[in-house]
């Protein structure tokens, strides 16, 4: 019998430290773990190393100034090219930043799933990121090429968060959208993972496609229902990004934003303050 490893956004965040290094799935302004970035910052938890490939997770986590280190290859909304409050926090020099390609980026995840402590790569080489990461190492190829290579380091972590559109309760994860990012991955490159996901199902159905399980249970802490929990980031099909309100985070003040969202005591109540803005938006629009 599987064992039930249901838990909600807080009692997952209770899990983490200070200091830790987390992982930060999803891509860009997309399906993003944003109910559980929330949790954390209803918590005491900082000074943290936070792997990702970059959108507001990492914006909202800098401007609370809940990051010591970032690594990642950007850190976008998409829809608005520069995350703003990242790119605050970096032209204030209070985040520090390993920045990688993103294939450097993909190849250290898949060394920390596959416990190895380097991948060699070809991307980097002759570029700046050699410049501005004097720490990486170049390895050339035992064969008769004698190839060089860039050694990536594994990325690895002490716990993930990712979500997904659909979970059951031992820990398996169910996309639907067109693309799986490198979730997958992250779980398995980390030592706990937790798993948000839209909807909770007792069982996935018998016609369901293999390859949409795209994380095994194996690799799962814990699993968190959150409908709506990657909001204002897309999870298709279940919703897109809320563009309106990404607008809005992107162009109010932290502290006022942060009063108004993010003051509550539970994921709900930051659901609810998105309604009333919508429902106030649309009330002007009359």
């Amino acid at each position: 019998m599987t064992r039930d490893k249901t838990m909600t956004p807080d009692e997952a965040v209770a899990r983490l430290r200070s200091g830790m290094t987390i992982g930060i799935g999803g891509w860009g302004s997309r399906r993003k773990p944003m109910a559980l970035v929330r949790a954390l910052l209803r918590s005491e938890i900082g000074d943290l190393t936070v792997i990702s490939y970059g959108g507001p997770d990492v914006g909202l986590l800098a401007a609370a100034g809940r990051i010591r280190r970032l690594v990642a290859p950007f850190v976008t909304l998409d829809s608005l090219p520069l995350e703003p409050h990242f790119r605050a926090a970096r032209e204030q020099g209070r985040i520090a930043m390993t920045e990688y390609d993103e294939a450097m980026f993909m190849w250290g995840l898949h060394a920390a799933a596959n416990r190895l402590p380097f991948l060699p790569v070809r991307a980097g080489l002759g570029s700046d990121v050699m410049r501005v990461n004097p720490g990486l190492r170049t390895v050339t190829s035992p064969y008769e090429d004698g190839e060089e290579f860039v050694a990536v380091p594994a990325l690895r972590m002490d716990a993930a968060l990712v979500h997904v559109n659909r979970a059951d309760r031992a820990g398996n994860g169910q996309y639907l959208g067109p693309d799986p990012y490198f979730d997958d991955l992250f779980c398995e490159a980390a030592d706990t993972a937790y798993v948000s996901c839209e909807r909770l199902v007792d069982a996935f159905p018998a016609d369901t496609v293999p390859q949409t399980l795209l994380i095994s249970r194996h690799s799962v802490t814990g699993v968190v229902e959150t409908p709506n929990g990657a909001h204002f980031t897309s999870c298709v099909p279940d919703h897109d990004r809320d563009e309106p309100f990404q607008k809005l985070y992107a162009t109010t003040p932290w502290p006022e934003f942060a009063a108004r969202f993010l003051s509550g005591r539970t994921e709900d109540d930051y659901q609810a303050a998105v309604r009333a803005w919508h429902a106030e938006r649309e009330e002007d629009r009359k």
